[in-house]
């Protein structure tokens, strides 16, 4: 029986390693009761971690996933992210009301910083300490942060504040492993990966299809799986589709061979150089 995984964030939480994204839910409302059905399909398997943002369809995800998760708060794990622009002292902190209001809920378990902006990160951070004594976010990180965002701010933060850094990754975007998954791993910080499947535009790639056809799954679930690769990594794919969930998770009894990386890596090359970080 599969069973989910666990990465342990820096303050000794034990979060799921694979989630469940909200990018690009809650724009028709036609989808709507879909959406919220796969999400909580997707609670029901223990894809308990969801991750959504208040730039997503205007507020329309956070809305959508407070549907879902309404009456069965306290188990689950709720991310969600504040835009930069809206990232001072106070428009963090009214943000954070806007997203638990659309949310239906008093807290979230993660806030994060969508990605840098020009507001100076000490009036985020002021505001961000200020959330978790009001009860209203019991932890906070970032998202879109290469390793020179993340010196100046771990200079000037606590010990284990920070809690991860959500950027993109899969195997067409490795760009990070060059140098922000070392000097992540170094200073024990989990990150958590978006478009884990590139949004489905790799999956007619032949080594991916050939990989999975050795293990009998379809070429997506190995895109996750290889991503999931690493006791320090979160993935959050966004699906809205009952088959695809249950592939999402099955994904996570998928154990990659040292032949199969090597194939994997053969055509998604490793990065040689330092690249900048990589959005979508």
């Amino acid at each position: 029986m599969m069973q989910q995984r666990y990465v342990t964030l820096p303050d000794g939480t034990k979060v799921p390693a694979l989630g469940q994204g909200t990018w690009f839910m809650g724009e028709s409302q036609s989808h709507a009761e879909q959406e919220i059905t796969t999400l909580k399909m997707g609670i029901e398997m223990g894809l308990s971690l969801i991750d959504t943002a208040e730039m997503y369809a205007d507020g329309g995800a956070e809305m959508v996933v407070g549907k879902a998760i309404k009456g069965i708060r306290d188990p689950l794990f709720i991310v969600s992210k504040v835009l930069p622009y809206h990232a001072t002292y106070q428009g963090t902190i009214d943000a954070c009301q806007r997203s638990l209001k659309r949310l239906q809920t008093d807290y979230l378990d993660l806030y994060l910083l969508h990605w840098p902006g020009t507001v100076p990160l000490n009036q985020t951070v002021d505001a961000m300490q200020t959330l978790i004594m009001q009860g209203k976010i019991k932890r906070w990180g970032v998202s879109n942060f290469d390793v020179d965002g993340l010196l100046p701010l771990i200079q000037a933060i606590d010990d284990k504040q920070l809690m991860t850094n959500q950027v993109l990754y899969n195997l067409s975007r490795r760009g990070i492993e060059f140098d922000l998954l070392p000097w992540s791993r170094q200073h024990h910080l989990p990150t958590m990966a978006y478009s884990p499947i590139e949004q489905g535009r790799i999956l007619t790639h032949p080594a991916l299809i050939h990989v999975a056809k050795q293990h009998n799954v379809e070429p997506a679930q190995i895109a996750l799986a290889w991503v999931l690769r690493t006791p320090d990594m979160i993935a959050i794919p966004k699906t809205s589709s009952p088959d695809h969930l249950r592939a999402n998770f099955q994904a996570l009894a998928i154990n990659l061979s040292d032949d199969d990386l090597a194939c994997l890596d053969s055509t998604f090359l490793p990065p040689s150089r330092k690249k900048p970080l990589e959005m979508l």
